[in-house]
Formats: structure tokens, sequence, C-alpha cells
């Protein structure tokens, strides 16, 4: 049996990690990570570090298991945060979710989990994975979680072989009511605690407020643009290559559209984006289509079907190309059809990835809504995700 380090976050489903590996007779070691020291931001009721890490230990004790905390708030702030502030200054809409579990959790903490002598880290994911040896050599696959409402295999679309090697997911093959049935019936208190929300390990934020901490307010013009403006600056440019076309970021100026208010700072705001904008009055609700901070200007439309919405393609830039199948990657001018997403819990799509000398397309069957720079886009191919990138 091996020596494993749990992730016990204070939730239900690490601590039924726990439990599972406990029961399978593995030495089970809880580590709870404490990323946040700062309060204000947070709504307090929703996800205190300090509930959180009292319910984890008592999860441990019940289990009788050996338990300690370890500060990673250091870290945290400058891989996390100060990352954060930085695309939201550049009008880059970050995924915390995803780079708290490159960063931290399978990098920073597994050195700490393999210090301590782990064979393994297991976390409360809703993924699992497959091992396979091919051509010689042994290969981790990266699945979806058994329960398709939960699946998390998106967060951990920028892990790597030598992180899966040592990763496991105990509740994986589960659905979320059967772990709660199994808290219940080992009476932990975590049974019946409800799901964080928020920032990976901070909790819910009040996002302006969060953001106002480093992003200063600052006043500018939220702009309504006509749909057929929108449907204009979609059409191919002569000479241009289709994949750039379907994939280009729609630039619009004040004088194409009308003034309807004004708005306390563009890095506020992403793209999709409905509620905040304190403008009403329009037949239909309005939609942030897209942001300009060097010009700190907001473009809506109107209704969730505008155009300015919808693209069918993307670009990653190679040097934000990641493949956890390494032994798939694509070289330039090769092609590959995959299921894809652009956000967590969006259902896979059909889509074709084209590497290019510069990074990569990827092209869509059909028109994606809110297609926001410096999200992850993340591929899959019979259910296992091969690898993800930065939006361009």
């Amino acid at each position: 049996m091996a020596k494993v380090v749990v992730g016990l976050s204070g939730g239900v489903d690490s601590s039924v990690a726990a439990y599972l590996l406990k029961e399978q007779g593995h030495e089970v070691i809880g580590l709870f990570m404490k990323n946040w020291h700062d309060d204000t931001v947070t709504i307090s009721d929703e996800c205190p570090w300090l509930e959180d890490s009292n319910d984890a230990m008592l999860v441990a004790d019940k289990l009788g298991i050996p338990f300690q905390t370890v500060d990673l708030s250091e870290q945290y702030k400058e891989r996390i945060v100060d990352y954060m502030f930085d695309e939201y200054a550049r009008g880059r809409t970050p995924n915390p979710d995803v780079l708290c579990n490159r960063e931290i959790k399978f990098d920073v903490f597994m050195d700490i989990a393999l210090e301590l002598g782990a064979d393994y880290v297991a976390t409360g994911h809703y993924c699992q994975k497959t091992t396979t040896m091919i051509d010689g050599k042994e290969i981790h696959h990266l699945m979806g979680g058994a329960d398709l409402n939960k699946d998390q295999s998106y967060f951990l679309c920028q892990v790597s072989q030598e992180q899966l090697a040592r990763t496991l997911f105990p509740i994986g093959h589960l659905q979320k009511p059967q772990v709660r049935e199994i808290a219940a019936s080992q009476d932990l208190i975590t049974a019946g605690k409800k799901d964080s929300q928020g920032l990976c390990f901070i909790g819910k934020v009040r996002l302006p407020d969060f953001l106002q901490q480093q992003l200063k307010p600052k006043t500018g013009d939220i702009i309504e643009i006509p749909a057929q403006v929108s449907m204009d600056k979609a059409e191919v440019v002569e000479g241009e290559d289709t994949m750039v076309t379907l994939s280009r970021k729609r630039h619009y100026q004040p004088y194409e559209g009308k003034k309807l208010g004004t708005h306390q700072g563009a890095h506020y705001f992403t793209r999709g984006q409905r509620k905040g904008l304190a403008v009403g009055g329009t037949p239909l609700p309005l939609f942030v289509i897209e942001t300009d901070v060097k010009s700190n200007t907001i473009y809506v439309g109107q209704g969730k079907q505008h155009p300015g919405l919808y693209r069918r393609g993307l670009f990653i830039d190679k040097s934000e190309l990641h493949w956890i199948r390494e032994d798939l990657a694509l070289q330039p001018g090769q092609t590959m059809d995959v299921m894809a997403r652009i956000r967590y819990r969006q259902t896979l799509e059909k889509a074709v990835l084209n590497v290019v000398s510069d990074g990569a397309y990827l092209i869509f069957d059909t028109s994606q809504s809110a297609i926001s720079p410096g999200q992850f886009a993340a591929w899959y191919r019979d259910n296992e995700c091969l690898g993800s990138g930065v939006i361009s």
C-alpha cells in the first residue's frame, strides 16, 4: 500500500477521498492549504478559511489520520493573485481555478507532499486517471469524471505527465449524491456542507472590490453596437486565411454605435457579462461583446443572440500551448479532430485543432459565445483531455 497525502479542503469531496483511501489500506495524511489571509474582499459567511481548516481537522480526527496546515499564501499571491491583476489590467479574463491547480496544488503542494515521503497526492476532483503502456512507455490519461454534471477535468487541463504519475482521484468514478451518502454514513461533518464557490481557496469574492485593490476605478463610455456592424466585421478580408477570419477579435470604434451610459473601468468587465452594467431601457438585455482597456470603452449588444458575442474560432500562442499527451502533440501543418470546451461545464463541442508555426487555431463546427482572451480552451478525444491553451 502507498503513502498518500490528501489535500483536505474542508469540503465533502476531499473528505470522502481521504476516507476511501484509508479503506483501501493506504497510509493517509491530511494536508490543508492556507492560501489567503485577507478577509476584506470575501463574503465571510460563504467560505472562510478558518471554518474550512477546522472542518478538515475534524474530518482527519474522525478518520484517525495525521493532519497539518501549510501556509502557501505567499506563493498563491505571487502566482495566482498577481497574475489575475495583470491579466485583468490587460483586458483579459483569467481562470484562477485552472491556474491554482497548475501552480499550487500540483506544483508547490505536491513538492511538500513528496518531501513528507508521499508516493502520491490525492484530491477530491471529479475526474479519473488511467495508465497504459504505449511503445514501451508509461502514459497517463486524464479522463472525465463519471458524474457528467461535476466533471472537473477542465480545471486540470494544464497538468503534466509527471504530475499525473503522482496523482490519485479517489472519487472520480462516483456521482456527487453517492459521495454525500458515503460522508453521511461515516458521520463526517462535511456531509451536508455546501460546495464552495468563487476563487480557488479564497472563497466567494466581490470581484470588483477584489480588483479595486490594485486596479483603480476609471470612468469610461458604454457604447451599444448594432448587430449589423458586428456581422460586417466578421467578413473575410481579401487574402486573409479563413482560420484567421474565424478567430479574429472584432475591434469597434465609438462612432460605430451609440453611447448608453458610463462604467467605472473596462478592466472590471468580461465578454458575455450581463450584470453590473447599470443601464436599462433597451428592448433586450445588454451583454458585453467587447472591451477596450486602452480607450477604457465597453461595447455592448442587445440580446444573447447578438452576433458580436459569437465566433467560430480562437488562436493560442505557441508559448501558451500545453499537451498533457505529449506523445500526441501536433507539429506545424498538422490537424486533429477533437471535442473542445472554452469554459467549465460547457458541453464538449466538435472542433478541429490546427497547429501552425506560431501557435494553434481551434475552429469549432458551430459558433461559440463569449470566447474570452485569458481563458483556457481544452480539447478532448474519447473523454480524455489531451491538452489546452490560453486563448490569445
